[in-house]
């Protein structure tokens, strides 16, 4: 254990780095930004070894994953972000111990999140899933809504009981006119933030960039950034 938190400890001070030089780069004040550690295939002792370190925000995308993990080490201080495409059978698991729901993105899934919110007797914090690959009023090839269906998803959500509009989030699109336009995309993510905190001004949360582009997304304004590899290394192939 003491060789993996030696391991973690050195990836989590690279990452730090990269993510104090990129704000210092963009003007930005290191406090603005904060680093969700991506936990997916890891076990419940990194997660102990990560808020040993430091690390307060942590995700996971896979709740028969994230359930049991979250149980594990429900005694520390952590948010938990579920930032994988979430069908509507698993919403009950998820609110369990979920704080943030990274990707909502359709009307179904806001109305269970909202009724299984409200029978646990909690307030859960939604982001907007954003498909920048997708047409005005298409769903992209990962999920998401498109841009022109924002502000209807956003008015589903601020309204819902047990639900809390946090803001927007993506992942850089592999096609489409932002294919290999990390930066492009997150740019335009942020153009969207701008106009949906016209009518919900405290949306204001944004989470794009992961380990290859984390740079990129603090660069065009992203607040938070969601980093596994290179703070946890390469994952195991599954399977």
């Amino acid at each position: 254990m003491t060789d993996r938190k030696d391991e973690l400890a050195a990836n989590l001070a690279n990452v730090e780095r990269r993510i104090a030089d990129a704000c210092a780069a963009a003007g930005r004040g290191r406090e603005e930004v904060t680093l969700i550690v991506v936990t997916k295939t890891y076990p419940a002792s990194d997660v102990r070894v990560l808020s040993e370190l430091g690390v307060r925000h942590v995700a996971e995308n896979r709740d028969q994953d994230a359930a049991p993990k979250a149980a594990a080490c429900a005694d520390l201080p952590l948010t938990w972000h579920f930032v994988g495409q979430l069908q509507t059978n698993k919403v009950r698991s998820v609110v369990g111990y979920a704080d943030f729901v990274h990707a909502v993105d359709r009307s179904k899934l806001v109305t269970a999140l909202s009724k299984e919110a409200v029978r646990a007797g909690r307030e859960l914090g939604c982001l907007l899933q954003v498909a920048l690959d997708a047409g005005e009023s298409a769903r992209g090839e990962r999920g998401g809504v498109a841009p022109g269906g924002i502000e209807e998803l956003a008015g589903l959500v601020a309204e819902a009981p047990g639900l809390r509009l946090g803001g927007l989030m993506t992942v850089a699109p592999l096609t489409g006119e932002y294919a290999g336009r990390e930066q492009a995309a997150f740019e335009r993510l942020m153009v969207l933030s701008t106009d949906l905190r016209r009518s919900h001004p405290t949306a204001t949360m944004v989470s794009a960039g992961m380990s290859a582009d984390l740079e990129q997304a603090v660069a065009a304004g992203a607040t938070h950034v969601r980093v596994g590899s290179a703070v946890l290394g390469v994952r195991p192939r599954l399977g």
